[in-house]
């Protein structure tokens, strides 16, 4: 049996997102937390169901392109079944993320929510909250009216469009919100999210869930407070992202993970928790020998996308359908690191090479080879000797490391059922350097 091409090629497109409400996505999906160490979605989704009615503000982070979206995504779809309303969106499609303050995210948040709500005939008075829409226009020279039942997400979506696409609207805007912060939280809380969750309450639903994603892509850059703009936004604004009276789920920077202010974002914005972060798969085990189970994993996630409709067992045995040989495709697994991005970047390099099948070895060492160029183009020799420290002791230490080391993707991050952490050499360096054992 050979793979339809064209759908194993646009199936491993590495910026695409697995969205688990559609039948043919859920074929792709593979099921990792079994060998990441930890059952992280589960964890957020019993906090949320078991603290009900309370309100909850949880943190999730770990490396672009690890799969915390589709996670995500999968989350949604579990707190749905539980009975609650999630209002899911990509935080990048309205703000910029290079540029961006806490009144942005609120009022991205407010729009996103009151969006979903209208799709599900609940539609919140405004009060307070549409008379300050309504001064923003007039401060902004946009008018914003809106009368009776009228669609709060239409009037904050004049309002933010405008600021997204002008650097000095954006800036105007915020100096007039900031003083008024507080009374955006207010109106927000209280025109807004306690309306709806009455509403849901009375539909005999569990409440309501907001889930923000990619705010781990906020950019590093220096904030005028002198804080790093995450830093900024995720410690110093904290207890303010943390008021919103509903279930949340941020995701934040890694960097946040290894800073100084651990702490303090712990207690300001995570109510006392840690944040949660998704690893790598495992391909090889602290102790340099092969993590069978993660390899295996990434074999299904590969064949998968070649053979849908086929069983895992069925799949394995049409290796050479794909690959000219299984060891061609273990090549690939272990070269990833276990990044499901890199991985299918790999992949999807390979073909686009040739477009035809199967994957031969040669043309894979290749992909790999100028992969590993691209990366040593960047590296300082301080860096390389950083890299050496890490390949010998399995360890990241402090904020400055972080930022040279993780953030660059030049080291991964491990763990096992056992609670341990450990850190590893991206596998496409080794390529092109020795590092000590």
């Amino acid at each position: 049996m050979k793979p339809d091409l064209r759908r194993f090629f646009r199936a491993c497109n590495p910026s695409k997102v697995l969205r688990l409400e559609n039948p043919e996505d859920q074929q792709y999906y593979i099921d990792f937390s079994g060998v990441r160490g930890t059952e992280i979605l589960e964890e957020l989704g019993e906090t949320i169901c078991l603290m009900s009615p309370d309100y909850t503000c949880q943190l999730f982070t770990g490396h672009i392109g690890c799969g915390k979206s589709t996670e995500l995504l999968r989350l949604k779809t579990q707190l749905e079944q539980e009975g609650f309303h999630v209002v899911y969106f990509e935080s990048s499609q309205d703000l910029d993320m290079v540029d961006l303050d806490i009144s942005d995210i609120l009022l991205a948040i407010a729009r996103r929510v009151s969006e979903s709500l209208e799709a599900v005939n609940i539609n919140p008075q405004g009060g307070y909250f549409t008379n300050l829409l309504q001064e923003c226009g007039d401060f902004l020279q946009t008018p914003v009216k809106l009368e009776g039942q009228a669609e709060l997400s239409l009037g904050i979506g004049k309002i933010t469009a405008k600021a997204k696409e002008s650097p000095q609207v954006r800036s105007r805007l915020r100096q007039y919100l900031e003083p008024k912060t507080e009374n955006l939280l207010k109106a927000i809380n209280q025109d807004l999210l306690e309306p709806a969750e009455k509403i849901l309450q009375q539909r005999s639903q569990a409440g309501l869930v907001v889930i923000v994603d990619n705010l781990d892509r906020v950019g590093d850059r220096t904030h005028v407070s002198g804080k790093s703009l995450p830093e900024y936004l995720f410690v110093n604004r904290g207890e303010q992202l943390r008021s919103l009276h509903c279930h949340v789920v941020y995701t934040i920077p890694l960097v946040l993970a290894f800073s100084n202010e651990r702490e303090a974002l712990k207690h300001r914005l995570g109510g006392g928790i840690n944040p949660s972060v998704l690893p790598m798969v495992p391909v090889r085990k602290r102790d340099g020998s092969d993590s069978e189970a993660g390899l295996e994993l990434l074999r299904q996630m590969v064949l998968a996308r070649a053979f849908p409709d086929q069983l895992p067992k069925e799949r394995l045995n049409l290796v050479t359908e794909v690959f000219d040989s299984p060891a061609t495709l273990d090549r690939l697994c272990r070269v990833s690191g276990g990044h499901v991005r890199n991985l299918l970047n790999l992949l999807h390099t390979c073909l686009r090479k040739r477009k035809i099948l199967p994957i031969d070895r040669n043309r894979l060492e290749i992909v790999i080879r100028e992969e590993a160029n691209q990366f040593t183009l960047a590296i300082t020799p301080d860096e390389w000797e950083l890299l050496e420290k890490v390949a010998q002791t399995k360890k990241v230490t402090g904020e400055e490391e972080y930022q040279t080391l993780l953030r660059s993707m030049f080291v991964f991050e491990y763990r096992n059922d056992l609670g341990d952490l450990w850190f590893d050499i991206n596998p496409v360096l080794a390529e092109v350097h020795s590092f000590p054992s």
